[in-house]
């Protein structure tokens, strides 16, 4: 259980044997082929006033710190940013005490996976800009707060990032909307098909 406006016209295929996955956990899916779908941009950053004083900097943006804690925390209340019902103890245990120095916006490709997909198939086919930041996670996330529509799915597919964490390591950070709210899990980067078809990944 468990989408950002520009579209790109790239595609990639996928082919692997037929397994799915949640979070640290495989069961059997459906093999096929895989599609890309949109470039979304994606900020957290307030629009900045224009200065009355041209001279002025004071209206300026400046380069904010992300807190991972401060935002990624198990909350259903209607008052809560981003409804999370659940944080998986990977991703807590090395993702929540992460912080993350710029909250610049960024401009996220996503592709729709047509085939059961291992994370290295995945990121051969990414290159270099496989790469997103916790804050990118979060801003996605605060665009669909309660389940609404967006360009994270929320048909019981997962959406996956690849983040780096407190040591640096790579892993895959995948969102599903469980209902009630957000469920946040992570893995380790793996060579087995575990992605099913239909999951939405987002890079740089």
């Amino acid at each position: 259980m468990r989408q950002l406006s520009l579209t790109l016209s790239l595609a990639f295929f996928l082919t692997a044997p037929a397994l799915s996955v949640a979070a640290d956990d495989t069961k059997p899916g459906q093999p096929g082929s895989a599609v890309a779908a949109n470039r979304v941009a994606c900020s957290l950053q307030p629009k900045a006033e224009e200065p009355s004083d041209p001279s002025s900097t004071s209206a300026i943006p400046r380069a904010e710190k992300f807190i991972a804690r401060e935002h990624f925390k198990e909350d259903i209340a209607s008052s809560a940013s981003v409804k999370i019902s659940w944080l998986g103890a990977t991703f807590a245990q090395r993702f929540t005490n992460k912080v993350e120095d710029d909250i610049g916006g960024a401009s996220l490709q996503t592709y729709v996976l047509g085939a059961a997909s291992s994370d290295k198939e995945i990121l051969a086919r990414l290159g270099a800009s496989h790469e997103s930041r916790l804050a990118d996670v979060w801003c996605a996330l605060k665009r669909q707060p309660n389940g609404n529509s967006g360009p994270l799915e929320i048909n019981a597919k997962p959406n996956v990032f690849y983040v780096r964490d407190l040591t640096g390591e790579l892993g895959a950070v995948d969102v599903l909307w469980g209902g009630v709210g957000w469920e946040i899990g992570a893995s380790p980067v793996s060579d087995k098909p575990r992605w099913p078809a239909g999951t939405r990944v987002f890079s740089r």
